[in-house]
Protein backbone atom coordinates (compact mmCIF):
# COMPACT_ATOMS: atom_id res chain seq x y z
CA UNK A 1 0.00 0.00 0.00
CA UNK A 2 1.27 3.47 -0.78
CA UNK A 3 1.99 6.09 1.90
CA UNK A 4 1.11 9.76 1.83
CA UNK A 5 3.37 12.64 2.69
CA UNK A 6 2.63 12.17 6.39
CA UNK A 7 3.76 8.58 6.39
CA UNK A 8 0.28 7.17 6.75
CA UNK A 9 -1.00 4.32 4.65
CA UNK A 10 -3.07 5.55 1.76
CA UNK A 11 -5.82 3.30 0.47
CA UNK A 12 -5.32 3.17 -3.27
CA UNK A 13 -6.34 0.74 -5.97
CA UNK A 14 -4.06 -0.54 -8.70
CA UNK A 15 -4.78 -2.81 -11.61
CA UNK A 16 -2.55 -5.59 -10.30
CA UNK A 17 -4.23 -8.36 -8.34
CA UNK A 18 -1.96 -8.41 -5.29
CA UNK A 19 -3.15 -9.55 -1.87
CA UNK A 20 -3.62 -5.94 -0.78
CA UNK A 21 -5.98 -5.36 -3.67
CA UNK A 22 -8.32 -8.06 -2.36
CA UNK A 23 -8.01 -7.68 1.42
CA UNK A 24 -6.00 -4.53 2.23
CA UNK A 25 -7.58 -3.74 5.60
CA UNK A 26 -5.96 -4.32 8.99
CA UNK A 27 -8.58 -6.94 9.90
CA UNK A 28 -7.37 -9.20 7.08
CA UNK A 29 -3.59 -8.89 7.60
CA UNK A 30 -3.45 -12.15 9.53
CA UNK A 31 -5.70 -14.88 10.86
CA UNK A 32 -5.20 -13.47 14.33
CA UNK A 33 -6.40 -10.04 13.23
CA UNK A 34 -9.38 -11.57 11.46
CA UNK A 35 -10.35 -13.59 14.54
CA UNK A 36 -10.23 -10.43 16.66
CA UNK A 37 -12.35 -8.64 14.06
CA UNK A 38 -14.99 -11.38 14.12
CA UNK A 39 -15.09 -11.24 17.91
CA UNK A 40 -15.76 -7.50 17.63
CA UNK A 41 -18.60 -7.90 15.11
CA UNK A 42 -21.28 -6.71 17.53
CA UNK A 43 -19.49 -3.48 18.47
CA UNK A 44 -18.44 -2.83 14.86
CA UNK A 45 -21.99 -3.35 13.61
CA UNK A 46 -23.22 -0.87 16.21
CA UNK A 47 -20.63 1.61 14.96
CA UNK A 48 -21.31 1.15 11.24
CA UNK A 49 -25.01 0.25 11.03
CA UNK A 50 -26.22 3.85 10.67
CA UNK A 51 -22.83 5.44 9.92
CA UNK A 52 -23.28 7.97 7.12
CA UNK A 53 -20.80 9.25 4.58
CA UNK A 54 -20.95 12.82 3.23
CA UNK A 55 -20.89 14.54 -0.15
CA UNK A 56 -17.33 15.81 0.06
CA UNK A 57 -15.99 12.41 1.13
CA UNK A 58 -17.70 10.60 -1.76
CA UNK A 59 -16.71 13.22 -4.34
CA UNK A 60 -13.07 13.48 -3.32
CA UNK A 61 -11.61 10.90 -0.91
CA UNK A 62 -13.53 7.87 -2.19
CA UNK A 63 -13.22 8.81 -5.86
CA UNK A 64 -9.46 9.40 -5.54
CA UNK A 65 -8.91 5.74 -4.64
CA UNK A 66 -9.25 4.85 -8.33
CA UNK A 67 -5.97 6.77 -8.89
CA UNK A 68 -7.12 8.02 -12.31
CA UNK A 69 -10.24 9.99 -13.23
CA UNK A 70 -12.96 8.98 -15.63
CA UNK A 71 -13.16 11.22 -18.69
CA UNK A 72 -15.86 13.88 -18.74
CA UNK A 73 -17.09 13.48 -22.31
CA UNK A 74 -20.89 13.00 -22.12
CA UNK A 75 -23.52 15.61 -22.94
CA UNK A 76 -27.27 15.63 -22.29
CA UNK A 77 -27.92 13.98 -25.66
CA UNK A 78 -25.54 11.14 -24.75
CA UNK A 79 -27.33 10.61 -21.45
CA UNK A 80 -30.77 10.78 -23.06
CA UNK A 81 -29.93 8.14 -25.65
CA UNK A 82 -28.17 6.02 -23.01
CA UNK A 83 -31.43 6.19 -21.09
CA UNK A 84 -33.51 5.23 -24.11
CA UNK A 85 -31.05 2.48 -25.06
CA UNK A 86 -30.70 1.06 -21.55
CA UNK A 87 -34.43 0.94 -20.85
CA UNK A 88 -36.29 0.55 -24.12
CA UNK A 89 -34.94 -2.78 -25.30
CA UNK A 90 -36.86 -5.92 -26.13
CA UNK A 91 -39.22 -5.61 -23.16
CA UNK A 92 -41.96 -3.98 -25.21
CA UNK A 93 -41.87 -6.94 -27.62
CA UNK A 94 -41.85 -9.57 -24.86
CA UNK A 95 -43.84 -8.34 -21.85
CA UNK A 96 -46.76 -6.60 -23.57
CA UNK A 97 -48.36 -9.78 -24.90
CA UNK A 98 -48.60 -11.53 -21.54
CA UNK A 99 -49.76 -8.39 -19.72
CA UNK A 100 -52.48 -7.63 -22.28
CA UNK A 101 -53.84 -11.14 -22.73
CA UNK A 102 -53.69 -12.49 -19.18
CA UNK A 103 -53.84 -9.46 -16.87
CA UNK A 104 -55.14 -6.15 -18.22
CA UNK A 105 -56.60 -6.46 -21.73
CA UNK A 106 -56.52 -3.17 -23.69
CA UNK A 107 -56.06 -1.40 -20.33
CA UNK A 108 -52.44 -2.50 -20.58
CA UNK A 109 -51.98 1.09 -21.78
CA UNK A 110 -52.96 2.24 -18.29
CA UNK A 111 -50.66 -0.38 -16.76
CA UNK A 112 -47.72 1.05 -18.69
CA UNK A 113 -48.78 4.54 -17.64
CA UNK A 114 -49.02 3.64 -13.93
CA UNK A 115 -45.66 1.88 -13.99
CA UNK A 116 -44.22 4.83 -15.93
CA UNK A 117 -45.48 7.36 -13.38
CA UNK A 118 -43.87 5.33 -10.57
CA UNK A 119 -40.64 5.20 -12.59
CA UNK A 120 -40.52 8.91 -13.45
CA UNK A 121 -41.12 9.91 -9.82
CA UNK A 122 -38.10 7.78 -8.93
CA UNK A 123 -36.21 9.45 -11.77
CA UNK A 124 -36.86 12.85 -10.19
CA UNK A 125 -35.35 11.63 -6.92
CA UNK A 126 -32.35 10.06 -8.66
CA UNK A 127 -31.79 13.25 -10.64
CA UNK A 128 -31.39 15.48 -7.59
CA UNK A 129 -28.85 13.08 -6.12
CA UNK A 130 -27.01 12.61 -9.43
CA UNK A 131 -26.64 16.37 -9.90
CA UNK A 132 -25.21 16.96 -6.42
CA UNK A 133 -23.33 13.65 -6.17
CA UNK A 134 -22.04 12.94 -9.70
CA UNK A 135 -20.15 9.76 -8.81
CA UNK A 136 -20.03 6.30 -10.35
CA UNK A 137 -21.78 4.62 -7.43
CA UNK A 138 -25.27 5.82 -8.25
CA UNK A 139 -27.80 4.70 -5.62
CA UNK A 140 -25.03 3.01 -3.60
CA UNK A 141 -23.36 6.39 -3.01
CA UNK A 142 -26.67 8.19 -2.40
CA UNK A 143 -27.76 5.67 0.23
CA UNK A 144 -24.30 5.67 1.88
CA UNK A 145 -24.58 9.41 2.40
CA UNK A 146 -28.14 9.46 3.77
CA UNK A 147 -29.03 5.99 5.13
CA UNK A 148 -25.62 4.52 5.92
CA UNK A 149 -23.24 1.78 4.81
CA UNK A 150 -25.42 -1.17 5.77
CA UNK A 151 -28.50 -0.18 3.77
CA UNK A 152 -26.34 0.97 0.84
CA UNK A 153 -24.48 -2.33 0.66
CA UNK A 154 -27.63 -4.48 0.71
CA UNK A 155 -29.24 -2.27 -1.93
CA UNK A 156 -26.21 -2.35 -4.23
CA UNK A 157 -25.77 -6.11 -3.84
CA UNK A 158 -29.37 -6.74 -4.81
CA UNK A 159 -29.37 -4.42 -7.81
CA UNK A 160 -26.10 -5.92 -9.11
CA UNK A 161 -27.71 -9.37 -8.92
CA UNK A 162 -30.65 -8.15 -10.98
CA UNK A 163 -28.27 -6.54 -13.47
CA UNK A 164 -26.50 -9.89 -13.94
CA UNK A 165 -29.77 -11.80 -14.37
CA UNK A 166 -31.12 -9.15 -16.73
CA UNK A 167 -27.89 -9.01 -18.77
CA UNK A 168 -27.76 -12.79 -19.11
CA UNK A 169 -31.43 -12.91 -20.08
CA UNK A 170 -31.08 -10.24 -22.75
CA UNK A 171 -27.98 -11.96 -24.18
CA UNK A 172 -29.90 -15.23 -24.51
CA UNK A 173 -32.88 -13.40 -26.01
CA UNK A 174 -30.51 -11.99 -28.61
CA UNK A 175 -29.71 -15.54 -29.71
CA UNK A 176 -33.42 -16.43 -29.94
CA UNK A 177 -34.33 -13.37 -31.99
CA UNK A 178 -31.26 -13.77 -34.20
CA UNK A 179 -32.33 -17.33 -34.95
CA UNK A 180 -35.85 -16.11 -35.76
CA UNK A 181 -34.43 -13.47 -38.09
CA UNK A 182 -32.52 -16.27 -39.86
CA UNK A 183 -35.75 -18.32 -40.17
CA UNK A 184 -34.66 -20.88 -37.53
CA UNK A 185 -36.11 -22.11 -34.24
CA UNK A 186 -34.99 -20.13 -31.14
CA UNK A 187 -32.74 -22.97 -29.88
CA UNK A 188 -31.22 -23.75 -33.29
CA UNK A 189 -27.97 -21.89 -32.57
CA UNK A 190 -27.56 -23.31 -29.06
CA UNK A 191 -25.65 -26.47 -28.14
CA UNK A 192 -27.66 -29.20 -26.41
CA UNK A 193 -25.78 -30.88 -23.54
CA UNK A 194 -27.77 -33.94 -22.46
CA UNK A 195 -25.57 -34.51 -19.41
CA UNK A 196 -26.65 -31.23 -17.79
CA UNK A 197 -29.87 -30.55 -15.87
CA UNK A 198 -32.97 -29.31 -17.64
CA UNK A 199 -32.97 -25.53 -17.79
CA UNK A 200 -29.18 -25.44 -17.98
CA UNK A 201 -28.50 -27.76 -20.90
CA UNK A 202 -28.90 -25.44 -23.90
CA UNK A 203 -25.47 -23.84 -24.04
CA UNK A 204 -25.40 -20.43 -25.70
CA UNK A 205 -22.02 -19.43 -27.21
CA UNK A 206 -23.64 -16.54 -29.12
CA UNK A 207 -24.79 -14.98 -25.82
CA UNK A 208 -21.21 -15.17 -24.56
CA UNK A 209 -19.81 -13.83 -27.82
CA UNK A 210 -22.09 -10.79 -27.94
CA UNK A 211 -21.37 -10.09 -24.25
CA UNK A 212 -17.62 -10.13 -24.93
CA UNK A 213 -18.00 -7.78 -27.90
CA UNK A 214 -20.04 -5.36 -25.76
CA UNK A 215 -17.35 -5.64 -23.05
CA UNK A 216 -14.60 -4.64 -25.49
CA UNK A 217 -16.61 -1.61 -26.63
CA UNK A 218 -17.32 -0.57 -23.02
CA UNK A 219 -13.63 -0.88 -22.09
CA UNK A 220 -12.27 1.18 -25.00
CA UNK A 221 -13.92 4.49 -24.05
CA UNK A 222 -17.19 5.89 -22.74
CA UNK A 223 -17.42 8.24 -25.73
CA UNK A 224 -17.06 5.31 -28.12
CA UNK A 225 -19.72 3.41 -26.18
CA UNK A 226 -21.97 6.45 -26.38
CA UNK A 227 -21.44 6.76 -30.14
CA UNK A 228 -22.33 3.09 -30.69
CA UNK A 229 -25.34 3.45 -28.41
CA UNK A 230 -26.51 6.46 -30.43
CA UNK A 231 -26.30 4.48 -33.67
CA UNK A 232 -28.22 1.47 -32.33
CA UNK A 233 -30.74 3.54 -30.33
CA UNK A 234 -31.52 5.78 -33.31
CA UNK A 235 -31.97 2.72 -35.52
CA UNK A 236 -34.21 1.11 -32.89
CA UNK A 237 -36.36 4.24 -32.65
CA UNK A 238 -36.77 4.34 -36.45
CA UNK A 239 -37.93 0.69 -36.41
CA UNK A 240 -40.48 1.47 -33.69
CA UNK A 241 -41.75 4.48 -35.65
CA UNK A 242 -42.13 2.25 -38.72
CA UNK A 243 -44.04 -0.36 -36.69
CA UNK A 244 -46.36 2.33 -35.31
CA UNK A 245 -47.05 3.87 -38.72
CA UNK A 246 -47.59 0.52 -40.44
CA UNK A 247 -49.63 -0.89 -37.58
CA UNK A 248 -52.00 2.06 -37.26
CA UNK A 249 -53.13 1.47 -40.84
CA UNK A 250 -54.57 -1.87 -39.67
CA UNK A 251 -56.33 -0.95 -36.43
CA UNK A 252 -59.88 -1.81 -35.37
CA UNK A 253 -61.28 0.59 -32.70
CA UNK A 254 -63.86 -2.06 -31.74
CA UNK A 255 -61.04 -3.98 -30.02
CA UNK A 256 -61.14 -1.31 -27.29
CA UNK A 257 -64.83 -1.87 -26.54
CA UNK A 258 -64.08 -4.11 -23.52
CA UNK A 259 -61.25 -1.88 -22.29
CA UNK A 260 -60.55 -3.30 -18.81
CA UNK A 261 -61.89 -6.87 -18.72
CA UNK A 262 -59.90 -7.78 -15.58
CA UNK A 263 -60.72 -4.59 -13.68
CA UNK A 264 -58.39 -2.43 -11.60
CA UNK A 265 -56.80 -5.53 -10.05
CA UNK A 266 -55.67 -6.68 -13.49
CA UNK A 267 -54.32 -3.23 -14.35
CA UNK A 268 -52.23 -3.13 -11.16
CA UNK A 269 -51.02 -6.72 -11.54
CA UNK A 270 -49.86 -5.94 -15.07
CA UNK A 271 -48.19 -2.71 -13.93
CA UNK A 272 -46.10 -4.65 -11.38
CA UNK A 273 -44.75 -6.82 -14.20
CA UNK A 274 -44.39 -3.99 -16.71
CA UNK A 275 -42.45 -1.89 -14.21
CA UNK A 276 -39.45 -4.04 -15.12
CA UNK A 277 -39.67 -2.60 -18.64
CA UNK A 278 -38.54 0.71 -17.10
CA UNK A 279 -35.48 -0.67 -15.31
CA UNK A 280 -32.19 0.81 -16.46
CA UNK A 281 -32.34 4.54 -15.69
CA UNK A 282 -30.48 3.94 -12.42
CA UNK A 283 -27.52 2.82 -14.52
CA UNK A 284 -27.58 6.15 -16.36
CA UNK A 285 -27.25 7.90 -12.99
CA UNK A 286 -23.87 6.18 -12.55
CA UNK A 287 -22.51 8.22 -15.49
CA UNK A 288 -22.38 11.41 -13.42
CA UNK A 289 -18.58 11.34 -13.20
CA UNK A 290 -18.32 11.31 -16.99
CA UNK A 291 -20.84 14.09 -17.64
CA UNK A 292 -19.53 17.46 -18.82
CA UNK A 293 -22.13 19.62 -17.07
CA UNK A 294 -24.06 17.57 -14.48
CA UNK A 295 -26.27 20.49 -13.42
CA UNK A 296 -27.72 20.84 -16.94
CA UNK A 297 -27.12 17.50 -18.65
CA UNK A 298 -28.33 15.01 -16.02
CA UNK A 299 -31.87 16.43 -15.56
CA UNK A 300 -32.40 16.77 -19.33
CA UNK A 301 -30.93 13.34 -20.06
CA UNK A 302 -32.70 11.34 -17.34
CA UNK A 303 -36.12 12.99 -17.38
CA UNK A 304 -36.15 13.47 -21.16
CA UNK A 305 -35.40 9.80 -21.84
CA UNK A 306 -38.14 8.66 -19.46
CA UNK A 307 -40.77 10.88 -21.12
CA UNK A 308 -39.83 9.42 -24.53
CA UNK A 309 -40.01 5.87 -23.18
CA UNK A 310 -43.36 6.22 -21.39
CA UNK A 311 -44.92 7.74 -24.52
CA UNK A 312 -43.52 5.01 -26.76
CA UNK A 313 -44.63 2.17 -24.46
CA UNK A 314 -48.20 3.51 -24.25
CA UNK A 315 -48.42 3.94 -28.03
CA UNK A 316 -46.96 0.50 -28.77
CA UNK A 317 -49.19 -1.33 -26.28
CA UNK A 318 -52.27 0.53 -27.53
CA UNK A 319 -51.38 -0.36 -31.12
CA UNK A 320 -51.14 -4.07 -30.27
CA UNK A 321 -54.61 -4.15 -28.70
CA UNK A 322 -56.11 -2.15 -31.58
CA UNK A 323 -54.67 -4.58 -34.16
CA UNK A 324 -55.97 -7.74 -32.42
CA UNK A 325 -58.63 -8.57 -29.81
CA UNK A 326 -56.78 -9.01 -26.52
CA UNK A 327 -57.89 -12.65 -26.24
CA UNK A 328 -56.10 -13.51 -29.50
CA UNK A 329 -52.78 -11.82 -28.65
CA UNK A 330 -49.88 -14.26 -28.68
CA UNK A 331 -47.96 -14.23 -25.39
CA UNK A 332 -44.57 -15.20 -26.84
CA UNK A 333 -44.47 -13.16 -30.07
CA UNK A 334 -47.32 -10.61 -29.80
CA UNK A 335 -46.30 -8.16 -32.53
CA UNK A 336 -45.16 -10.80 -35.00
CA UNK A 337 -48.48 -12.67 -34.78
CA UNK A 338 -50.48 -9.44 -34.78
CA UNK A 339 -48.92 -8.36 -38.08
CA UNK A 340 -49.47 -11.84 -39.53
CA UNK A 341 -53.14 -11.63 -38.52
CA UNK A 342 -53.60 -8.45 -40.56
CA UNK A 343 -51.78 -9.84 -43.61
CA UNK A 344 -48.35 -8.29 -43.01
CA UNK A 345 -46.25 -11.41 -42.34
CA UNK A 346 -43.09 -9.73 -43.60
CA UNK A 347 -43.22 -7.38 -40.60
CA UNK A 348 -41.98 -10.19 -38.31
CA UNK A 349 -38.48 -9.58 -39.66
CA UNK A 350 -38.76 -5.86 -38.94
CA UNK A 351 -39.89 -6.69 -35.39
CA UNK A 352 -37.00 -9.14 -34.91
CA UNK A 353 -34.52 -6.60 -36.27
CA UNK A 354 -35.89 -3.91 -33.95
CA UNK A 355 -35.69 -6.26 -30.98
CA UNK A 356 -32.06 -7.08 -31.81
CA UNK A 357 -31.20 -3.38 -31.97
CA UNK A 358 -32.85 -2.82 -28.61
CA UNK A 359 -31.06 -5.76 -27.01
CA UNK A 360 -27.65 -4.48 -28.06
CA UNK A 361 -28.29 -1.09 -26.46
CA UNK A 362 -29.65 -2.72 -23.29
CA UNK A 363 -26.59 -4.97 -23.03
CA UNK A 364 -24.28 -1.98 -23.45
CA UNK A 365 -26.13 0.24 -20.99
CA UNK A 366 -26.48 -2.66 -18.55
CA UNK A 367 -22.74 -3.38 -18.55
CA UNK A 368 -21.73 0.28 -18.31
CA UNK A 369 -23.98 0.73 -15.25
CA UNK A 370 -22.89 -2.55 -13.64
CA UNK A 371 -19.22 -1.72 -13.93
CA UNK A 372 -19.61 1.74 -12.40
CA UNK A 373 -21.65 0.44 -9.49
CA UNK A 374 -18.98 -2.16 -8.79
CA UNK A 375 -16.21 0.41 -9.21
CA UNK A 376 -17.57 2.62 -6.44
CA UNK A 377 -18.23 -0.35 -4.15
CA UNK A 378 -14.59 -1.34 -4.71
CA UNK A 379 -13.50 2.19 -3.80
CA UNK A 380 -15.14 1.75 -0.38
CA UNK A 381 -13.35 -1.64 -0.01
CA UNK A 382 -16.69 -3.37 0.59
CA UNK A 383 -15.73 -5.28 -2.56
CA UNK A 384 -12.15 -6.13 -3.64
CA UNK A 385 -10.52 -2.74 -4.35
CA UNK A 386 -8.82 -3.85 -7.56
CA UNK A 387 -12.29 -3.41 -9.07
CA UNK A 388 -12.02 0.33 -8.43
CA UNK A 389 -9.11 0.84 -10.83
CA UNK A 390 -9.68 3.34 -13.66
CA UNK A 391 -7.47 2.82 -16.70
CA UNK A 392 -5.30 5.89 -17.23
CA UNK A 393 -5.50 5.74 -21.03
CA UNK A 394 -9.17 4.89 -21.59
CA UNK A 395 -10.63 6.47 -18.46
CA UNK A 396 -12.89 3.44 -18.00
CA UNK A 397 -13.19 0.84 -15.18
CA UNK A 398 -11.74 -2.06 -17.16
CA UNK A 399 -11.37 -4.48 -14.23
CA UNK A 400 -14.97 -4.09 -13.08
CA UNK A 401 -16.23 -4.29 -16.67
CA UNK A 402 -14.42 -7.57 -17.31
CA UNK A 403 -15.53 -9.12 -14.00
CA UNK A 404 -19.17 -8.26 -14.66
CA UNK A 405 -18.91 -9.59 -18.23
CA UNK A 406 -17.58 -12.89 -16.91
CA UNK A 407 -20.49 -13.10 -14.46
CA UNK A 408 -23.06 -12.25 -17.16
CA UNK A 409 -21.49 -14.73 -19.60
CA UNK A 410 -21.36 -17.63 -17.15
CA UNK A 411 -25.02 -17.22 -16.26
CA UNK A 412 -26.08 -16.58 -19.85
CA UNK A 413 -24.12 -19.53 -21.28
CA UNK A 414 -25.91 -22.15 -19.18
CA UNK A 415 -29.23 -20.76 -17.93
CA UNK A 416 -32.45 -20.88 -19.97
CA UNK A 417 -34.65 -17.81 -20.36
CA UNK A 418 -37.48 -19.36 -18.31
CA UNK A 419 -35.16 -19.83 -15.34
CA UNK A 420 -33.74 -16.31 -15.67
CA UNK A 421 -37.21 -14.75 -15.90
CA UNK A 422 -38.16 -16.40 -12.61
CA UNK A 423 -35.05 -15.01 -10.90
CA UNK A 424 -36.00 -11.36 -11.37
CA UNK A 425 -36.82 -10.08 -7.92
CA UNK A 426 -38.39 -7.11 -6.15
CA UNK A 427 -35.05 -5.49 -5.33
CA UNK A 428 -35.37 -2.70 -7.89
CA UNK A 429 -38.71 -1.52 -6.52
CA UNK A 430 -37.30 -1.57 -2.99
CA UNK A 431 -34.18 0.37 -3.98
CA UNK A 432 -36.21 3.04 -5.78
CA UNK A 433 -38.24 3.41 -2.57
CA UNK A 434 -35.05 3.69 -0.51
CA UNK A 435 -33.64 6.42 -2.78
CA UNK A 436 -36.89 8.40 -2.39
CA UNK A 437 -36.71 7.92 1.39
CA UNK A 438 -33.05 9.00 1.34
CA UNK A 439 -34.02 12.20 -0.48
CA UNK A 440 -36.52 13.06 2.27
CA UNK A 441 -33.79 12.49 4.87
CA UNK A 442 -31.39 14.65 2.84
CA UNK A 443 -33.80 17.57 2.61
CA UNK A 444 -35.07 17.49 6.19
CA UNK A 445 -32.08 16.38 8.25
CA UNK A 446 -28.53 17.75 8.48
CA UNK A 447 -26.28 16.55 11.27
CA UNK A 448 -25.54 19.33 13.73
CA UNK A 449 -28.12 21.69 12.25
CA UNK A 450 -31.49 19.97 12.58
CA UNK A 451 -32.94 20.43 16.07
CA UNK A 452 -33.71 17.41 18.24
CA UNK A 453 -37.40 18.31 18.09
CA UNK A 454 -37.47 18.40 14.26
CA UNK A 455 -35.42 15.19 14.14
CA UNK A 456 -38.00 13.33 16.23
CA UNK A 457 -40.89 14.71 14.16
CA UNK A 458 -39.09 13.70 10.95
CA UNK A 459 -38.60 10.13 12.17
CA UNK A 460 -42.25 9.91 13.21
CA UNK A 461 -43.59 11.17 9.88
CA UNK A 462 -41.24 8.96 7.86
CA UNK A 463 -42.30 5.89 9.85
CA UNK A 464 -45.95 6.74 9.19
CA UNK A 465 -45.36 7.36 5.45
CA UNK A 466 -43.42 4.11 4.96
CA UNK A 467 -45.68 2.14 7.31
CA UNK A 468 -48.90 3.23 5.58
CA UNK A 469 -47.34 2.50 2.17
CA UNK A 470 -46.38 -1.01 3.28
CA UNK A 471 -49.85 -1.49 4.79
CA UNK A 472 -51.51 -0.56 1.49
CA UNK A 473 -49.35 -3.09 -0.37
CA UNK A 474 -50.08 -5.85 2.17
CA UNK A 475 -53.80 -5.08 2.14
CA UNK A 476 -53.86 -5.24 -1.65
CA UNK A 477 -52.02 -8.54 -1.63
CA UNK A 478 -54.30 -10.09 0.99
CA UNK A 479 -57.56 -8.93 -0.61
CA UNK A 480 -56.43 -9.37 -4.22
CA UNK A 481 -57.74 -5.91 -5.05
CA UNK A 482 -61.34 -6.91 -4.32
CA UNK A 483 -61.88 -4.75 -1.22
CA UNK A 484 -61.18 -1.08 -0.69
CA UNK A 485 -62.55 -0.27 2.78
CA UNK A 486 -59.08 -0.59 4.33
CA UNK A 487 -57.80 2.30 2.25
CA UNK A 488 -60.24 4.59 4.07
CA UNK A 489 -57.89 4.19 7.04
CA UNK A 490 -54.52 3.69 5.34
CA UNK A 491 -54.90 6.52 2.80
CA UNK A 492 -55.55 9.32 5.33
CA UNK A 493 -52.58 8.17 7.45
CA UNK A 494 -50.25 8.52 4.47
CA UNK A 495 -51.85 11.82 3.40
CA UNK A 496 -51.74 13.43 6.86
CA UNK A 497 -48.17 12.20 7.43
CA UNK A 498 -46.99 13.83 4.21
CA UNK A 499 -48.84 17.06 5.06
CA UNK A 500 -47.36 16.95 8.55
CA UNK A 501 -43.84 16.58 7.15
CA UNK A 502 -44.39 19.56 4.87
CA UNK A 503 -45.96 21.81 7.50
CA UNK A 504 -44.29 20.92 10.80
CA UNK A 505 -40.70 20.02 9.84
CA UNK A 506 -38.38 22.69 8.52
CA UNK A 507 -36.30 21.79 5.47
CA UNK A 508 -32.68 21.66 6.61
CA UNK A 509 -31.12 21.71 3.16
CA UNK A 510 -31.98 23.36 -0.12
CA UNK A 511 -30.66 21.83 -3.35
CA UNK A 512 -27.61 23.67 -4.62
CA UNK A 513 -28.15 22.98 -8.31
CA UNK A 514 -31.32 21.13 -9.33
CA UNK A 515 -34.03 20.08 -6.92
CA UNK A 516 -37.14 17.90 -6.96
CA UNK A 517 -40.23 20.16 -6.99
CA UNK A 518 -43.27 19.77 -4.72
CA UNK A 519 -41.36 18.49 -1.72
CA UNK A 520 -42.14 16.24 0.08
CA UNK A 521 -44.95 15.02 -2.19
CA UNK A 522 -42.97 13.55 -5.09
CA UNK A 523 -40.69 11.30 -2.98
CA UNK A 524 -43.60 10.40 -0.68
CA UNK A 525 -45.80 9.38 -3.63
CA UNK A 526 -42.83 7.52 -5.12
CA UNK A 527 -42.43 5.47 -1.94
CA UNK A 528 -46.14 4.72 -1.82
CA UNK A 529 -46.37 3.70 -5.50
CA UNK A 530 -43.23 1.55 -5.53
CA UNK A 531 -44.24 -0.32 -2.37
CA UNK A 532 -47.82 -0.65 -3.62
CA UNK A 533 -46.63 -2.22 -6.87
CA UNK A 534 -44.59 -4.66 -4.77
CA UNK A 535 -47.89 -5.86 -3.34
CA UNK A 536 -48.77 -7.26 -6.78
CA UNK A 537 -45.53 -9.22 -7.12
CA UNK A 538 -45.73 -13.01 -6.60
CA UNK A 539 -44.65 -14.59 -3.31
CA UNK A 540 -41.73 -16.49 -4.82
CA UNK A 541 -40.11 -13.17 -5.77
CA UNK A 542 -40.10 -12.20 -2.10
CA UNK A 543 -38.51 -15.55 -1.22
CA UNK A 544 -35.79 -15.06 -3.85
CA UNK A 545 -35.14 -11.57 -2.53
CA UNK A 546 -34.81 -12.87 1.03
CA UNK A 547 -32.52 -15.72 -0.06
CA UNK A 548 -30.13 -13.44 -1.96
CA UNK A 549 -30.22 -10.83 0.81
CA UNK A 550 -29.30 -13.61 3.25
CA UNK A 551 -26.19 -14.40 1.20
CA UNK A 552 -25.29 -10.69 1.12
CA UNK A 553 -25.62 -10.54 4.90
CA UNK A 554 -23.19 -13.42 5.28
CA UNK A 555 -20.65 -11.57 3.13
CA UNK A 556 -21.27 -8.33 4.98
CA UNK A 557 -20.79 -9.79 8.47
CA UNK A 558 -17.66 -11.73 7.48
CA UNK A 559 -16.01 -9.23 5.09
CA UNK A 560 -17.82 -5.99 4.24
CA UNK A 561 -18.45 -4.81 7.80
CA UNK A 562 -14.80 -5.16 8.82
CA UNK A 563 -13.50 -3.53 5.63
CA UNK A 564 -15.86 -0.60 6.18
CA UNK A 565 -14.95 -0.28 9.87
CA UNK A 566 -11.20 -0.35 9.20
CA UNK A 567 -11.56 2.14 6.38
CA UNK A 568 -13.46 4.62 8.56
CA UNK A 569 -10.93 4.18 11.38
CA UNK A 570 -7.99 4.71 9.05
CA UNK A 571 -9.55 7.86 7.58
CA UNK A 572 -10.17 9.27 11.08
CA UNK A 573 -6.56 8.56 12.07
CA UNK A 574 -5.27 10.23 8.92
CA UNK A 575 -7.37 13.34 9.50
CA UNK A 576 -6.29 13.47 13.16
CA UNK A 577 -2.64 13.13 12.15
CA UNK A 578 -2.91 15.92 9.58
CA UNK A 579 -4.74 18.28 11.94
CA UNK A 580 -2.45 17.66 14.94
CA UNK A 581 -0.08 20.63 15.63
CA UNK A 582 3.60 19.93 15.11
CA UNK A 583 5.64 19.15 18.23
CA UNK A 584 8.31 21.80 18.81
Amino acid sequence: MAEDSNGLKKRTCTRFCSKDNFFPEESFKSWGNYTKALCSTKSRLKDRFLARSNDDYELNEVRSRSQHDMKKSLSWSDLMLFGVGSIMGAGIFVLTGEAARNDAGPAVVLSYLVAGIAAILSVFCYTEFAVELPVAGGSFAYLRVELGDFVAFLAAGNILFEYIISGAGVARSFTSYFATLCAHEPNSFRIYASSLSEGYNHLDPIAVGISVIICVVACISIKGSSWLNKVFSSSHILVLVFILVAGFTKINPANFSNFAPYGIAGVMKASSMLFFAYIGFDGVATLGEETKNPKRDIPIGLIGSMVIIISTYCLMSGLLCLMQPYGQIDVDAPYTIAFKAVGMSWAQYVVAFGALQGMLTVLLGNLVGQARYFTHIGRTHMAPPFLAAINEKTGTPINATIVMTVANSLVGFFTDLDVLANLLSIATLLIFSLVSLALLVRRYYVTGETSSKDHKKLITFLILIVGSSIASAVYWKITGGTRFIGYAIIGPIWLLSTIGLQVFVKQARKPKMWGVPLMPWIPSVSIALNLFIMGSVDNTSFLRFLAWTGLLLVYYFFVGLHASYDGAKETTERETHIEAPPVI
